[in-house]
């Protein structure tokens, strides 16, 4: 608060009261505009948080509990076309946006999703395996790359290892001594499971495939080998994904436990649902 001034002006006879009514007044006007322009300043910030949020929170989905082999999730939209050179790669963004815009899901991690659907339509054309249910896989294991902190990078790799608890055979756990001397999940002593979609090594090592085709060793923390490498495994089960028996083979090949089976359709099926076939 000012002082009131001791200069000779202050001496000149004029009425106090209307003095101070008139400083009051404009001190309250003052206050006003200074309160009315936190409130838009504020009203500007929420409004911009919660577009933001609308942007980023993750698409609602309803908890699912069908019984195995008795349903399989909405067919989803497909992903492009099976040409993988690199000359395609904007046809794969151009979908992997318009998906995550409708999902909530990264769209470098639905390229990874998308990128495997495409190459198991030549590998194995008779397993129908959907980038919905790789999304779905992805969700339950790692929130899409997601789990601690971690993002997916442009280049597909997690910015930070994602690696699993020791298989150490504690309450609820199954023991699974090391298989690998410790390579992919640093542990020498009990196996792990590693990467955005939650392999163990020894399954890593019997399926892993590089989606880059270039020849390089296949990396269980880069989104693209992994949901290539989970594709392979889901398939490998013999079963055509697209109904619902083959589907339920497949993922309790992935997780033998209903429960998870059972998340995994959620998630999948609400993928489809917000963005289906056309």
């Amino acid at each position: 608060m000012v002082e009131p001034s001791s200069s000779p002006v202050e001496a000149l006879p004029r009425p106090p009261r209307p003095r101070r009514s008139g400083l009051v007044a404009r001190l309250a006007l003052v206050a006003t505009l200074i309160v009315a322009g936190l409130v838009l300043i504020l009203t500007i910030g929420v409004t911009r948080d919660d577009q933001r949020e609308s942007r980023t929170a993750p698409l609602p989905v309803p908890d699912q509990r069908p019984q195995p082999g008795a349903a399989v999730p909405k067919a989803a939209l497909p992903a492009p076309e099976d040409r993988l050179n690199a000359s395609d790669q904007a046809e794969l963004d151009a979908w992997a946006q318009r998906v995550g815009r409708a999902t909530s899901v990264p769209e470098r991690v639905l390229a990874g999703y998308g990128k495997a659907e495409m190459w198991m339509r030549s590998q194995q054309p008779g397993c129908h395996i959907s980038w919905s249910t790789l999304a779905g896989i992805g969700r339950v294991e790692s929130q899409h790359g997601g789990f601690g902190g971690a993002e997916v990078g442009a280049d597909g790799r997690v910015t930070k290892p994602i690696i699993g608890i020791p298989l150490d055979g504690s309450p609820g756990v199954k023991a699974v001594p090391d298989t690998d001397g410790g390579k992919l999940d640093g542990d020498t002593q009990w196996d792990r499971a590693v990467g955005p979609m939650q392999f163990l090594p020894a399954t890593w090592q019997r399926h892993a495939a590089r989606a880059a085709g270039d020849g390089g060793t296949p990396d269980p923390q880069n989104i693209d080998d992994a949901a290539l490498t989970a594709a392979r495994y889901l398939c490998s089960s013999g079963g055509d994904l697209s109904q619902p028996e083959g589907w339920w083979k497949a993922v309790l090949t992935y997780n033998e436990s209903v429960p998870y089976g059972q998340d995994v359709f959620s998630g999948a099926d609400a993928y489809a649902t917000a963005v289906p076939a056309q």
